[in-house]
């Protein structure tokens, strides 16, 4: 038995009562603890693993942790049964009781041996190098008992934590990537063919060395919380699932595209083939006007008019060919690529039937404004002025001549123009001969 602490009197009775009561209480919660991690489901899990990495290195030092920490609670246990039968004595215990129970209740009075230390390799382990026993005060062995519960408990429920997260997540991923690789099977995403095939298998082996790593070393998968000192505080590291899952999705959305492809093919391959065919329709009108247009205008660049692309109707033709043969992850972009280029097409086939058909539309426009100044004369009663008529006269031969200049017959239009506006603009006179007598 130890030198009780000078520092402190001897206890009465009723400090001792109150002291064994509040050790009874702490050995009830602290045996409770230990209970409950002996059960704990990510302790037995870890007990039957095949460890790898940091988790195998932690639990190892957690296990010794376990069993020093049951060292330290049966020499706990024994000395607080000591106690308790000191006090048990007599009723009224007595002076030599009394400074016994002090040195139980205060003192380093609790003998841990040295072998159980050694074979535990505790961390927390305190006793030099070769000493075969330490001796613990009560307080000192719950705090002791408290520091190595809460870091056992910690690395047990991260593991725990990580293996009720990932492993089902993955599987379930791991389920629906088995659908799409079926899925892209039926419609020819295959691997070296496509690279949404290609994805898929990337994404297999990922998932699959995943699973195996978070299985077997949980603890490479946790991101402890910053600041956190409850025991499990952080949270599962779901990076490279999230990013797996990700990809899936996208290979998911390229496969329902080729789905979509497969489903109405037929019918854009026919809008394909009309579309073209309008293109083809007005590069043969835009040709023909050019030809029109070269006999009848004079003096003016008419733009030579190419003639159908030739590539594309190849690459219609291999879009049939791809549809015919099922080959839809094929069909599907050169589908999307023909559908922009036909569009393309058509306008630029518009716009050179628009820019040949230029000269015949100024003729027309100019065609129209003559008669509409003849109509505005002849309504205000002037259409037998000469000098007009012989200004129309002129407008309209060169107008309606082949080949026509543009450029004098709009001059001839704007004379027509200013005389009629003179005309109009002054009182209206009967028109005289050349000798100036009223006809």
């Amino acid at each position: 038995m130890g030198v009780t602490d000078p520092a402190g009197p001897v206890m009465d009775r009723d400090e001792v009562d109150r002291a064994l009561a509040r050790l009874g209480a702490e050995h009830e919660a602290i045996e409770t603890s230990l209970l409950a991690l002996q059960d704990h489901a990510g302790r037995r899990l870890l007990e039957g693993a095949e460890l790898t990495g940091v988790t195998k290195e932690r639990w190892a030092a957690t296990e010794a942790s376990i069993t020093l920490l049951w060292a330290y609670f049966d020499a706990y246990t024994d000395a607080l049964r000591s106690a308790r039968e000191i006090r048990s004595r007599r009723r009224w215990s007595s002076r030599e009781d009394l400074v016994e129970l002090t040195e139980l209740l205060r003192g380093e009075s609790v003998t841990v041996a040295g072998s159980t230390m050694a074979t535990a390799n505790a961390p927390t382990l305190l006793s030099a190098p070769g000493k075969l026993s330490r001796q613990y005060s009560l307080a000192a062995l719950v705090d002791l008992m408290n520091e190595l519960y809460a870091s056992s408990l910690d690395m047990v429920v991260a593991a725990d934590a990580v293996w009720s997260a990932l492993p089902a997540r993955i599987d379930l991923l791991a389920a629906e990537l088995q659908r799409t690789r079926t899925l892209a099977h039926s419609v020819g995403v295959r691997p070296g063919e496509h690279p949404s095939g290609d994805d898929l298998e990337r994404i297999t082996r990922t998932l699959s060395t995943l699973r195996e790593q978070v299985i077997s070393d949980p603890l490479a998968y946790w991101i402890p919380a910053q600041g956190s000192s409850a025991p499990g505080g952080g949270r599962p590291d779901t990076t490279v699932y999230d990013r797996e899952a990700r990809a899936l999705e996208e290979v998911r959305r390229e496969i329902d595209a080729v789905l979509t492809v497969r489903q109405d093919a037929e019918q854009r391959l026919v809008k394909l083939r009309d579309v073209l065919s309008r293109a083809d329709r007005t590069l043969a009108e835009a040709r023909n006007a050019r030809g029109e247009v070269l006999a009848k205008i004079a003096a003016t660049e008419v733009p030579v008019v190419s003639g159908p692309p030739t590539a594309l109707q190849e690459q219609l033709a291999t879009a049939a060919e791809y549809r015919r043969h099922a080959q839809w992850h094929r069909l599907s972009p050169l589908l999307e690529s023909l559908e922009q280029k036909a569009e393309d097409e058509l306008l630029r086939a518009r716009e050179s039937l628009t820019a040949v058909t230029a000269p015949l539309a100024v003729r027309a426009e100019l065609r129209g404004r003559l008669d509409a100044y003849k109509a505005k004369v002849a309504r205000l009663g002037h259409a037998e002025d000469p000098f007009l008529i012989e200004r129309y006269d002129a407008a309209r031969r060169m107008l309606w001549s082949a080949p026509c200049d543009l450029r004098v017959a709009e001059q001839a239009v704007l004379r027509y123009q200013q005389a009629a506006a003179e005309v109009l603009g002054a009182p209206r006179v009967p028109p005289q001969d050349r000798r100036g007598e009223t006809s």
